[in-house]
């Protein structure tokens, strides 16, 4: 048995802490608003994870920091170094290994598809460039370290692109409007396989400093909304490309330059993670059975 620290009490950390504690560990699930979860094994401790000596007397004795937080989109370039820091200095501390939970971002939109694990990051955005400077931090530590990287989520409570602009018109039966090119093949990330990916890091023997990225599965946006209501078991509703015009007028200003994801092919080679790691993504129907809420789970 050993312990570990998750930070970051989102879809993805909680199931990293969930995975960790089935399989025999204690964990300590930390964030701002860590909220409670009954489980033997899991203690939750709200706290700022830029306060690094805080975070390193909860993660003493700890095996590895898992580095799951997210800021609010609009405010990465300001909340996101604090927080990778503080994880940063605390892991050191304690003599932890880090494992850090990033995206696809560092790629670029000059990146060819699809995107393997050892391609350079070259960041075309600011959050892109705000993604390849947290994971530069990580990798310049004193302690080892890897990232996992995934693609747009699908997952309960995940909060994406799809959550965003296509699920709310997909349950009410409107048409929906969505960036890019909507018959462009997409890689999907499921939450759950995401937290698997992450569990399988802690027993990984290759050499750290080094990227893995989550399986996924594709589908076009159109592909998609179809499989999403065939689950619903109603029409699948008409689409719209949006513009960037269209996503500033309807607020969306942080999606504009993130659009390039959309307006092409986008997959993910993860053939490492299946063939070193041992996981396998789920299949596209498990993710979007996981995706519709409660209400809808049982169709």
């Amino acid at each position: 048995m050993s312990s570990y620290v998750v930070v970051g009490a989102g879809p993805v950390g909680r199931e990293t802490a969930r995975l960790l504690v089935e399989d025999g560990h204690d964990v300590v699930l930390t964030s701002r608003n860590a909220g409670s979860i009954s489980a033997a094994g899991l203690r939750t401790i709200s706290a700022d994870a830029s306060d690094p000596k805080q975070l390193a007397t909860m993660a003493k004795g700890a095996e590895a920091i898992f580095m799951c937080a997210m800021a609010a989109y609009h405010r990465w370039p300001t909340d996101f170094f604090p927080i990778m820091d503080g994880t940063v200095k605390a892991a050191e501390a304690v003599g932890a290994k880090l494992v850090v939970l990033g995206n696809a971002y560092g790629y670029g939109e000059n990146a060819p598809s699809p995107l393997t694990a050892a391609l350079p990051l070259d960041p075309t955005t600011r959050k892109g460039t705000v993604r390849n400077i947290m994971w530069q931090r990580a990798l310049a530590s004193d302690v080892p370290a890897i990232e996992v990287r995934a693609s747009d989520y699908l997952g309960q409570s995940a909060v994406t692109y799809f959550s965003l602009l296509a699920l709310p018109s997909l349950l009410r039966g409107h048409a929906i409007s969505f960036l890019g090119d909507l018959d462009a093949a997409h890689a999907w990330s499921f939450t759950k396989d995401t937290a698997r990916t992450l569990v399988a890091v802690c027993r990984y023997s290759g050499a750290w400093g080094r990227a893995f990225h989550v399986p996924c599965r594709n589908a076009s946006i159109r592909e998609l909304v179809g499989k999403f209501a065939a689950a619903l078991e109603i029409e699948a509703p008409e689409l719209h490309r949006l513009t960037a015009d269209e996503l500033e007028s309807i607020g969306f200003h942080e999606g504009v330059e993130m659009s390039y994801l959309f307006d092409k092919s986008l997959l993910i080679d993860a053939s490492d993670t299946e063939n070193l790691l041992g996981v396998k993504a789920s299949s596209l129907e498990a993710m979007i059975r996981d995706t519709l809420p409660a209400s809808w789970q049982a169709i």
